[in-house]
């Protein structure tokens, strides 16, 4: 599987994550649709970041008439401001609103300001593949949710302030084509620094991590950790991209790497390198990520046919499983305590019916949070016996490479070919389990 794996304990943003992916090997030109649409332009160079050769991605409007002047005042610092926590605004090493290099206006914060259904209207007015599409679309509801439960308000209604502009937007966007060129199956990161300190925001100063960054990351895979400088590490836009396209790990998995590069952040930091590293490779398959709650209950006066249809009756409201397990209650009782995984959606009404079918007075919830599950793929041979033709399905368990780890064959369908026939019903589990291996 190609994997994308991201260093995270420099935090990330959308220009980070540009510089990076670019870096890895993918191609500059796959940035076209965005500078075709709207009127900026990926200024791309190498820059040097404590002694660490990284690439710089800024974008800059082309025309000017989309200046908007009333963002010279560093005074409009805002929780959801894209991509200040590396540098773009307020410090030394920070590019100029008007790039050395180039006859254009840094975009940062400036061009059209949009709200969330604007944004959703141009991206999908834009020459994109339609994966690319999706992709972006769902970075901006991470966004627009984010800000919408921030300020109180609904997604129709909210307005994205400088996400909404030109740079962020380029940046999104852009991220999206970059993994779409490199043709990326699966993106890790390890923890996302935030830094720390404190930020400057229309509603006053604010302790990093901002509000935004903290709403995206309770919906997010990975997990954030404070420092290691004060300074804001892990920007609103970089926090929502990750927040779509990846999963969190504790350390870097498995790669059989062949291409890596570091994007470049605004700052440079006197003690460390200011640069997001990406690592390209072929990963190991793996279990795939299944949200879910437990419920429990303990009961010592349930007849055992009615524990024995909790298996029939649970699973209809809802039940991925259903144990039983003998125990010791108080005075020395013997009874059981009655384990049932659910999605968290269907806690509820399986709890309910858990309490209908046992006249239990209450359920506990563990809150697993997630399980590693196979893919699951039935398939169904037709075993040849004296003549005659049995059909039985066997369930094949592969990871999300498909590797094959496991194949069975259903009992009731050995079972009722065993009956038939007088074969042992594993005689008849291995025959089938053998002509799918095959």
């Amino acid at each position: 599987m190609r994997t994308l794996a991201f260093d995270g304990r420099i935090g990330a943003a959308g220009d980070m994550l540009l510089g990076a992916l670019l870096a890895a090997g993918a191609d500059r030109e796959a940035l076209s649709p965005v500078e075709d649409a709207l009127d900026v332009e990926y200024a791309v160079s190498a820059v040097d970041r404590s002694g660490i050769a990284a690439t710089r991605v800024d974008v800059l409007l082309t025309d000017a008439d989309d200046v908007d002047d009333s963002h010279d005042d560093q005074s409009h610092s805002h929780s959801h401001d894209h991509d200040e926590g590396h540098g773009h605004a307020g410090d030394d090493d920070a590019h100029p609103h008007t790039h050395e290099d180039h006859d254009h206006t840094h975009a940062e914060g400036r061009g059209p300001s949009r709200t969330y259904a604007e944004v959703v209207e141009l991206v999908g007015e834009m020459d994109l593949p339609a994966t690319v599409r999706t992709d972006a679309l769902a970075i901006f509801e991470i966004l627009g949710e984010a800000e919408a439960s921030v300020h109180g308000t609904d997604l129709d209604d909210t307005h994205f302030h400088e996400v909404g502009a030109d740079d962020a937007i380029a940046d999104i966007v852009g991220v999206c084509l970059l993994l779409d060129d490199l043709d990326i199956e699966r993106v890790v990161t390890t923890p996302l620094a935030t830094g720390g300190g404190t930020v400057e925001m229309s509603h006053g100063s604010y302790p990093v991590p901002t509000p935004a960054v903290v709403a995206i990351a309770e919906q997010a895979d990975w997990s954030l950790q404070g420092g290691p400088i004060d300074r804001e590490l892990l920007t609103p836009t970089g926090a929502a991209i990750l927040a779509h396209i990846a999963d969190g790990t504790d350390s870097l998995p498995p790669l059989d790497l062949d291409a890596s590069g570091y994007g470049a952040g605004g700052w440079d930091l006197d003690d460390r390198p200011n640069v997001l590293r990406a690592m390209v490779g072929d990963g190991a398959g793996r279990l795939r990520r299944d949200e879910i709650t437990v419920l429990e209950t303990n009961v010592d006066d349930v007849p055992p046919e009615v524990l024995g249809d909790l298996q029939r009756s649970l699973p209809e409201v809802g039940a991925r499983d259903v144990s039983i397990v003998p125990t010791t209650m108080k005075k020395s009782r013997p009874g059981h305590i009655v384990k049932v995984i659910c999605r968290p959606e269907d806690a509820e009404r399986v709890a309910r019916r858990l309490a209908e079918a046992t006249g239990t007075l209450g359920v506990r919830e563990s809150g697993a949070g997630h399980r590693w599950v196979a893919d699951r793929e039935y398939k169904t041979v037709a075993l040849s016996v004296d003549g005659e033709q049995f059909e039985v399905t066997v369930k094949v368990a592969s990871d999300t490479d498909g590797t094959v780890f496991d194949v069975s064959a259903e009992y009731d369908d050995a079972a009722a070919v065993a009956d038939a026939t007088g074969l042992p019903v594993r005689a008849v589990m291995q025959r089938a389990e053998r002509m799918v291996r095959e």
